[in-house]
């Protein structure tokens, strides 16, 4: 949020809801509370409000999402009183950080503003409107829902992807449901709102900008802070002075003024031999405090990381690349999508953030691509990415529909543009400007052309305005137009040999084998839905019986035809499900395949491909869903896949085309597949060179045939290794495997396994394991034995005690091998009944 000098005093006590105009089907006891008024919290959300009233019931639970529509329907009323004494400063400010949305302010009575934007602050001199004494201050929101709709009719309607109006309105796209997403659009007092009494002088804004130049024996840091201050009145110069101050405490300093007549000045602090700033993997993150001060006591304080961000799209022999650098340094990305982490946005704290942060680095993740329907992210975010030197790539809020380029809407974007550029200016894991999600491709493929007889569908933004406001206020980071998107003209905008696409026929109509169709230069979006862990699913979800395709199941499945698909997803990969319990275990088996099998394929074309961005992380309520990480913090074996195929270090076993192949194809078709080929990618900063056995055996551990094969990758890079025939080519493909293995234990490389069939076709043994239960370290410890290979071996810990997490799972043991599970359990659940809630892909046979 934006910085909150010392003179600011919130005004979150003592706030009441009440409804200024409800909706006609609004329950008569909620009708009749609200009358009187409900105790309201400050930031916070009317659904929220109600709930804590008892007035409705969970709004994840079962279908009350249907019963609880009435409450985007109605208008919402927000009002406290407050005691004020004029202090003799200067200036008297209201301030609203965050109002969600299309809001009328009154204070004692008297219109203070009309706002229409959620997405940023707004101040306010209340000077003539305050009053020695008690003081009323109303914030009345319109109805969401029916003033979207009202927008459309007066103005005209605009493609999108809802059934609501969401683009006509500057408000989180995704409040109003998604295909994950409940449709919960509702009003609030979303970020502080207070008072600010100042004089002379105040700090508006500041940008600290950073560079780093290089020496012959190392860098210097440079650290330019534009500084925009207000003036209580004409007044003089106002002097600034800018300390930087470094990790061991070395402070430097910079001073300047801001002229009379002007309100904003830059001033530079060079800081030699500079510690840079590094994502994880690439190295440390340094960070140095920056203070601000101007006239009489007006500060600011911040952190910057210092470092440099580069975007090359240039193009080259295979089109063009999507290639990201940090301190001159390609980045490999192994990214996730993230969206908002609970629908109610202020029921998310920074543990929380730091909890998702948590999930995202330990499967091996180094960017969080913030999507264009969900919010400019909090600085929480935004600071534990700094310190823990996860990438960050923010998208403007532009998602999925066409959006009027006309007043008063062009002047909000505007101002939200500017507002969060430089907000989030200062944070060095912020390495990209997106200007909107999918928005481009819509124009192209989705028949927007003849819907909108050529009114205007947002590009004026992301072709003009938006890269002229990065580049005037921000030009350390790169800016792309959309996502996806090809860099150049008369290119298609999902064209997989330029720049980034989105790859959605798999999950809506196509196989997951056809991943490897693709030889994609950048990955921002592509993934497999699966329902959330056991625990998550049935505390929402209650029909009886239990089904696939009962009333509140389907509630809690958003997308077209959801799970349907997911039954079309897993024929031909595992066999159909006999009871609701195996249905669950194979979606989540089959989400787990596919985004393994994707992954290991585009980073098996690394550096012609330079990442992939998994959607999703996470949930933002109890859904089957994209999400690798579910609504109650489970991690579901999507998670455990992940955080193997994104290891910095991987080895995996992929189809390739020979020298002769390739010789012989026709010109323009690619060469079929001859041959098998030990990949390995190799993210970290040394080269690797070392031996492994690759072995083609049987189930029970039976080897057919053998070789050790040489094997060099360098730093940041990919190299393929040709099997011997004799090993790489089956028998009898229902009964055996392939795995390489590093002979080097220490290599940091997992064995690479590549099987004859998909599990279906498979003959493994259902029953394949050898379990020992016992209670260690506070917690439960599963000593795992596989008499024959056992594939994917996991245990759904929840479905014990709900708050039991795992440290492991999606464990494949061949014969003889072992491993340990140990569960942490606060419940306190039975050995027993933790080695009894284990599965692997064989027992669904």
């Amino acid at each position: 949020m934006p910085h909150l000098p010392a003179t600011f005093r919130a005004l979150h006590e003592g706030w009441t809801l009440t409804a200024a105009a409800l909706a006609a089907d609004a329950p008569e006891a909620a009708a009749a509370a609200l009358e009187k008024g409900v105790p309201a919290a400050v930031p916070g959300e009317a659904h929220l409000d109600l709930c804590r009233a008892e007035l409705i019931a969970d709004p994840f639970d079962g279908d009350n999402e249907a019963a609880q529509q009435w409450i985007g329907d109605t208008s919402w009323r927000f009002a406290t009183t407050f005691t004020w004494s004029d202090d003799g400063a200067d200036r008297h400010d209201l301030v609203a950080l965050g109002l969600d949305t299309v809001a009328l302010v009154a204070l004692n009575g008297i219109e203070v503003a009309r706002t229409e934007n959620m997405h940023r602050s707004y101040r306010w001199d209340v000077r003539e409107a305050l009053r020695e004494g008690e003081n009323t201050l109303t914030v009345t929101f319109a109805a969401p829902v029916p003033e979207a709709a009202a927008r459309a009719d007066r103005d005209g309607a605009l493609p999108r992807t809802n059934h609501h109006e969401y683009n006509q309105l500057r408000k989180m796209a995704c409040s109003f449901g998604w295909d994950w997403g409940i449709d919960v659009a509702g009003a609030g007092i979303w970020k502080p709102i207070g008072l600010d009494s100042w004089s002379g002088a105040r700090i508006a804004s500041v940008r600290p900008l950073v560079d780093v130049t290089a020496r012959p024996d190392g860098h210097d840091g440079v650290l330019t802070a534009h500084v925009d201050i207000e003036r209580a009145g004409h007044g003089t110069a106002v002097p600034v002075a800018v300390t930087v101050t470094g990790p061991d405490g070395t402070a430097l300093r910079g001073n300047g003024a801001v002229p009379a007549g002007a309100t904003s000045t830059a001033i530079t602090v060079t800081v030699p031999d500079v510690e840079r700033w590094w994502p994880v993997g690439y190295g440390d993150q340094p960070l140095y405090g920056v203070e601000v001060t101007a006239g009489d006591g007006a500060a600011w304080n911040g952190r910057v990381g210092f470092r440099t961000v580069e975007l090359d799209t240039a193009a080259d022999e295979a089109g063009a690349p999507f290639r990201l650098s940090v301190n001159g340094e390609r980045i490999l990305v192994r990214g996730v999508n993230w969206i908002p982490d609970h629908a109610f946005l202020t029921e998310i704290d920074r543990d929380r953030y730091a909890r998702r942060v948590n999930d995202a680095l330990e499967a091996n993740v180094n960017l969080l691509r913030v999507w264009g329907g969900g919010i400019y992210e909090s600085d929480d975010l935004y600071d534990l990415a700094d310190e823990r030197g996860l990438l960050m790539w923010q998208d403007f809020l532009f998602a999925c529909a066409a959006y009027s380029e006309d007043e008063p809407m062009r002047s909000e974007v505007e101002a939200e543009a500017r507002e969060n550029v430089a907000r989030l200016s200062p944070h060095p894991s912020l390495i990209l400007w997106n200007g909107n999600n999918e928005n481009t491709w819509g124009w192209v493929d989705w028949g927007w052309p003849g819907l909108l007889d050529g009114r205007g569908w947002g590009d004026a933004y992301y072709s003009d305005l938006l890269p002229r406001t990065v580049a005037e206020l921000d030009p350390t980071r790169p800016y792309t137009p959309a996502s996806p998107h090809s860099f150049g003209d008369y290119r298609h905008p999902n064209d997989e040999r330029y720049g980034s696409m989105h790859i959605w026929d798999v999950w809506n109509r196509a196989d997951y084998t056809v991943y490897a169709d693709y030889k994609p230069r950048f990955v921002a979006e592509f993934g497999f839905q699966a329902p959330p862990a056991w625990s998550t699913l049935t505390g929402v979800v209650h029909d009886e019986p239990l089904d696939p395709f009962g009333h509140q199941m389907l509630v809690h499945q958003k997308a077209n035809l959801g799970n349907d698909k997911l039954q079309r997803g897993w024929a031909g990969h595992l066999p159909d499900p006999k009871s609701i319990e195996d249905w669950h275990w194979t979606c989540q088996l089959n989400q787990a395949h596919a985004i393994r099998f994707g992954v290991e394929h585009f980073r098996s074309l690394t550096p012609h491909n330079t990442g992939t961005i998994l959607w999703q992380l996470n949930d933002n309520w109890p859904v089957v869903s994209w999400a690798a990480v579910d609504f109650a913090e489970h991690r579901k074996p999507l998670w455990h896949a992940l955080r193997d195929a994104y290891a910095p270090r991987l080895a995996t076993l992929q189809p390739r085309a020979s020298h002769e192949a390739r010789a012989n194809a026709w010109e323009g078709l690619e060469a079929e597949p001859d041959t098998l080929a030990l990949v390995l990618v190799n993210d970290t900063a040394k080269a690797h060179a070392g031996s492994f056995t690759v072995t083609r055996e049987t189930f029970d551990g039976t080897v057919l045939a053998k070789a050790t094969v040489e094997a060099r990758v360098g730093a940041r890079d990919a190299a393929a290794i040709t099997v011997p025939e004799d090993v790489a080519v089956f028998g009898d493909p229902s009964a055996e495997t392939i795995v390489a293995v590093p002979d080097d234990a220490a290599s940091g490389f997992a064995p690479a396994f590549r099987h004859g069939a998909d599990v279906v076709d498979q003959r493994l043994d259902p029953r394949p394991l050898r379990v020992e239960a016992s209670r260690a370290d506070g917690g439960v410890l599963l000593r795992v034995t596989a008499e024959t290979l056992a594939r994917d071996v996991h245990c759904h810990a929840d479905t014990v005690d709900p708050a039991a997490r795992a440290d492991t799972g999606m464990l494949t043991l061949r014969a003889g091998q072992s491993a340990s599970i140990w569960i942490d359990s606060p419940a306190g659940g039975e050995p027993q009944d933790f080695a009894e809630a284990l599965r692997c892909a064989n027992d669904l046979l």
